[in-house]
């Protein structure tokens, strides 16, 4: 199923082409921009994206768009960005545009379901590994803020 829709992200198009696909690559990119946010311990939280989409389908049925995102293997936006300050800058436009997409498309329950799932996806990453004697470095925490800002913004 990586790499295919299901029924609800299939109908899921937007006028400036975002669809489906998309939607799907966005939450391991916040994952990512947690990972690059501190060096150190990027293996542990790189599969600390996966294990996000593993706790997620134990959920299964609470959330059809949910279960069709996590049902595929997480897919990974294979753009090659310049600079970490790159990275960020477009995962969080795509986090924004992701947002409003489903914002025009799905309930309002389905968007902040998608919404707590990136966060709890980044938060998983961050507390994969320990920098500096603590859970969750200051960087890792300003990825996380940043990523919950933007996803709160695309509401406005």
């Amino acid at each position: 199923m990586a790499g295919r829709a299901g029924p609800v992200l299939r109908s899921y198009r937007s006028p400036t082409g975002l669809h489906a696909k998309f939607v799907t690559a966005f939450p391991p990119s916040a994952g990512m921009m947690v990972v690059t946010a501190q060096r150190g311990g990027s293996i542990r939280e790189t599969f600390a994206i996966a294990k996000a989409y593993v706790e997620a389908r134990k959920q299964h049925g609470e959330s059809e768009l949910l279960d069709e995102i996590v049902a595929a293997k997480p897919e990974m936006d294979h753009t090659r960005y310049h600079s970490v300050e790159e990275l960020r800058e477009h995962g969080l436009q795509h986090l924004r545009d992701a947002v409003a997409l489903l914002g025009q498309k799905a309930t309002p329950d389905e968007v902040e379901d998608y919404k707590r799932f990136v966060l709890a996806l980044a938060d998983r990453v961050a507390n994969a590994h320990r920098e500096g004697g603590t859970a969750v470095s200051d960087a890792e925490q300003a990825a996380i803020n940043e990523i919950s800002k933007a996803l709160d913004s695309s509401a406005q």
